[in-house]
């Protein structure tokens, strides 16, 4: 059975930082990885990608520069190492598994392109 299960989300003032980590099993970790967030009322957004290398990453313009995105292929984990935090970064954060893909650098940002998610976490930035 596939379970992705994300952690490391919590309330923190504007300015500070969070580590969400992203614990995967039931799947070959092999594969592309993806945060996205969600805001009360609003659509899932893209935040950042990881190719299954590690070598290759992605992210929204809206958190480049702040956000960082890795993972540990021998621990079949991933992160978000997110800096600066802002208001407007308050949402639900979501970790999600793509299958391997030659168009995932076209398409990384697209929720269609993962087909496993995990439940989320909440991160609350105050101001």
């Amino acid at each position: 059975q596939v379970h992705l299960v994300e952690s490391g989300g919590g309330l923190v003032q504007a300015g500070g930082s969070l580590r969400l980590s992203c614990a995967v099993s039931g799947l070959t970790f092999s594969r592309n990885m993806g945060w996205f967030r969600q805001a009360p009322g609003k659509e899932r957004e893209f935040v950042a990608a990881i190719t299954w290398s590690g070598r290759t990453r992605y992210y929204a313009e809206s958190v480049k520069g702040r956000f960082t995105i890795s993972r540990d292929n021998a621990k079949d984990t991933m992160a978000l190492q997110m800096n600066s935090l802002k208001p407007e970064d308050t949402a639900v954060y979501f970790c999600a598994s793509s299958q391997p893909r030659n168009n995932f650098d076209t398409y990384y940002f697209a929720r269609e392109v993962y087909d496993y998610w995990g439940q989320g976490t909440q991160v609350t930035v105050s101001s």
